[in-house]
């Protein structure tokens, strides 16, 4: 039975459950519910040290909780044959911190990478295919043969992001996607993930600490304290949830300062 049979893609993409995840005696996360729901961006916050990172590596199957369990478009993880985590995982895409791309390969080659090894298609439509994606992602075609230290840090994070866009992903994890950019280019990175939302039909899951990003283009904030999830909704919701934590970071001036600048943006778009 394929993967097509077995998942719902009209499911939520992506479900955590009862997680539990800890080192050594360090529990991280305890009983942590969370749903990522079909066609949303969803921001992940957390202050220092709540786990944002964990989390998002359990999400992807990088690590295994020692508790509760990670639904894919409405099945369990642990029922999932691995023919069908591998297909499940070529509709999830991962951009990481700084891009993080391969040193010794040109931009195309990087994003050629995930088809290599699992798409069966042919050079020349993998080249094809991979030219798409820099073109998708807002860079100029003649960066298809530079090599990631030829590239800007506004340009590697594009890089990366066209790579996780390879294989066409419903699901899309985002691991601060602005941070080290100047706000003009975090701006930009903001609008292209907006205008790929619409374009691919994608899910995104993002962490990040940026206001501006979490005001201009988050459907949902969900907020990681106390070791589990206990709000994801809407920003009016989260900033009125009763928790020291969320009281500072989205009562403090820089949120207040955020909240202007989406407000002129969104008036400007219409």
């Amino acid at each position: 039975m394929s993967a097509e049979t077995q998942i719902d893609l009209n499911a939520p993409p992506m479900r955590a459950v009862g997680i539990r995840t800890q080192f050594g005696p360090n529990v991280i996360h305890e009983n942590l519910d969370f749903t990522v729901n079909r066609g949303e961006i969803v921001g992940l916050v957390g202050g220092s040290g709540t786990g944002k990172s964990v989390l998002l590596n359990t999400m992807l199957g990088l690590k295994e909780p020692e508790g509760g369990h990670v639904e894919y478009f409405g099945k369990n993880r642990n029922d999932l044959t691995s023919k069908t985590r591998r297909e499940i995982n070529n509709k999830m895409g991962v951009l990481f911190q700084g891009g993080a791309l391969f040193s010794s390969m040109t931009v195309r080659e990087n994003i050629m990478m995930p088809m290599r090894e699992n798409a069966n298609i042919s050079m020349s439509l993998m080249r094809e295919l991979a030219d798409m994606k820099i073109h998708m992602v807002g860079l100029p075609p003649e960066s298809a043969v530079l090599y990631p230290a030829d590239l800007s840090g506004g340009m590697k994070k594009r890089a990366g992001l066209a790579r996780a866009l390879a294989l066409d992903p419903k699901l899309l994890f985002l691991d601060e996607p602005t941070a080290g950019l100047d706000p003009v280019g975090a701006n930009a990175f903001d609008e292209l993930i907006l205008g790929l939302r619409e374009a691919m039909n994608l899910t995104v899951l993002m962490v990040t600490h940026d206001l501006d990003s979490l005001y201009l283009i988050c459907d949902r904030i969900a907020v990681l304290v106390d070791k589990k999830i206990p709000i994801a909704d809407s920003l009016a919701a989260v900033s009125q949830y009763d928790h020291p934590w969320m009281r500072e970071y989205f009562g403090g001036p820089r949120s207040r300062a955020a909240i202007g600048a989406a407000d002129a943006h969104n008036e400007r778009r219409g």
